[in-house]
């Protein structure tokens, strides 16, 4: 048994059994990878792959528990390479963050600055996409932290630990009727088109949740997964905007007024991931530690000590996360 094998294995299980896939992610031939894979099958005396004809058609009962265990010695085989680095040189290496646009355009910024100052010689690359997407991605180690508000709890291969809660901002135009109420009501502003977030984007849940709970069936006439095209459509007079309170900047953004709605939604949270059993390298924590400012150091010693998500939550039970009104400041 060869540690390639479990690598083709367990790539073609990410790949959706697709080994075309698999040996061009890997940077091998195809036919090279089914030879080991067959291979490795007769060596263990058990098929880890069923077959229709030349295609995959999916695992047998052994293979999903061979892939699993394979996915476990190639983690901690990674953990080896890293706490090796970490000996060499503590200061470089690579960073890999999945996370949502919202995240990466108006909260990671200052402290993707402050992290590249600090550590000029790490490599940070940045994938964006859908909650589940970074869920995945982070789950199967293609990413080395998952930052998101939704769809992290569904991957009980991550330990999730909370950073801070945020809440909306109903957007209009200077001199809109919402803008002259004293007190703003759900029912205000269901009474008006909406341009929101697409359905599993920036805690659209929570919103989604407060209009039901309130008995109304606003009409949501445009959604996108981008603040600022949202801002955009609520400037041509499409509908009131809802947004996350992050994505207002009062400046470049001054012919909007932003209603505060913290009375009409519940707060969101937004965690930082990473697979449970993966040894962080120094420059990880670090990087954890600056984008959950308001934590201590042991606070993150604790997370990363834990075995499992419940852990984690009794650990932040009795917390009280600070709210993110607009993009942080991070000092170097």
């Amino acid at each position: 048994m060869k540690l390639q094998q479990l690598r083709y294995i367990w790539e073609v299980s990410r790949q959706n059994l697709s080994v075309s896939a698999a040996a061009q992610h890997l940077f091998t031939s195809q036919s090279g990878m089914s030879k080991q894979i067959l291979a490795l099958e007769e060596e263990l005396g058990v098929k880890i792959f069923m077959r229709n004809g030349k295609h995959l058609a999916g695992m047998t009962e052994a293979g999903q528990a061979i892939v699993a265990m394979a996915g476990e010695v190639l983690q901690k085989t990674e953990n080896i390479a890293r706490l090796a680095a970490e000996f060499c040189d503590e200061s470089s290496g690579s960073l890999v963050i999945a996370t949502t646009h919202t995240q990466s355009r108006y909260v990671l910024p200052p402290v993707i600055s402050a992290f590249i100052g600090k550590y000029p010689d790490v490599s940070l690359q940045l994938h964006q996409g859908t909650p589940l997407q970074i869920a995945e991605m982070a789950a199967k180690g293609a990413a080395d932290f998952a930052i998101a508000t939704e769809a992290i709890d569904k991957f009980s291969d991550l330990l999730m630990m909370p950073c801070y809660r945020w809440n909306r901002s109903v957007l209009v135009p200077r001199g809109h009727p919402l803008a002259q109420l004293e007190k703003l009501t759900l029912a205000d502003v269901a009474a008006y088109p909406l341009v929101t977030y697409v359905v599993g984007f920036t805690g659209r849940a929570r919103l989604d949740l407060a209009f039901s709970n309130a008995g109304l069936s606003p009409r949501v006439v445009f959604t996108a997964v981008d603040a600022d095209v949202i801002k955009t459509y609520v400037r041509l007079g499409l509908g009131v905007g809802i947004i996350a309170n992050m994505a207002y900047d009062p400046l470049r953004d001054d012919d909007l007024v932003a209603l505060n709605a913290n009375a009409l939604f519940d707060y969101s949270i937004t965690r930082i991931g990473f697979r449970r059993g993966t040894l962080l390298r120094a420059y990880m924590i670090e990087f954890m530690r600056m984008f959950a400012g308001h934590q201590s150091a042991p606070s993150v010693e604790q997370v990363i000590q834990c075995h499992n998500q419940s852990e984690i939550d009794s650990l932040f039970s009795d917390t009280v996360l600070p709210e993110l009104h607009s993009m942080p400041t991070v000092t170097r």
